[in-house]
């Protein structure tokens, strides 16, 4: 991540932990769990709970976490290199309560043989719960490594309705 291009961070507290929010001019750059890995540590950029960005992020993740919303509108602006975007933009696609693999995103890529390369991009998806990477799961349909912790992935899939059992 570019963390000179950061204009404003927030926190919010959800039910699976606190977050924090992180902006650019041109959208939300970051949504990371507290220890999450890859967690980008302190920022320097100002604390603005009040940013209107911020706020909208804030809110929208609430009312997704409380099962109010099914979507994202908030503009997103996540940095990182061509392909990460690319496997980023693919996990966008992927529908509420669905899962896909690994391989059946690198498939989707036109780059069958990518797999390891696909999940090292998802694990460093820098949009928690926005961009729901806790959607690709193993080939066998098994719940793979998540940034944010194997129990907000089975929360996150649970509130969408996947059947894990």
């Amino acid at each position: 991540m570019n963390r000179t291009a950061i204009t404003a961070q927030a926190h919010v507290d959800t039910p699976l932990g606190p977050l924090l929010l992180a902006r650019t001019e041109h959208g939300l750059a970051g949504a990371w769990f507290d220890a999450q890995q890859h967690h980008p540590g302190p920022l320097a950029a100002h604390y603005r709970p009040d940013d209107p960005l911020l706020k909208q992020a804030a809110v929208e993740l609430q009312a997704y976490l409380s099962g109010e919303r099914d979507a994202f509108d908030v503009p997103l602006d996540p940095h990182g290199t061509a392909f990460q975007r690319s496997v980023w933009q693919a996990l966008l696609r992927i529908a509420r309560g669905r899962t896909c693999s690994y391989a059946d995103v690198a498939r989707g890529l036109g780059k069958p043989s990518a797999m390891r390369a696909v999940g090292a991009a998802v694990g460093r998806n820098p949009l928690s719960v926005i961009v729901p990477c806790h959607r690709v799961v193993g080939s066998d349909g098994s719940l793979t490594g998540y940034a944010g912790g194997l129990h907000r992935k089975q929360a996150l899939l649970a509130l969408e309705g996947v059947d894990r059992s």
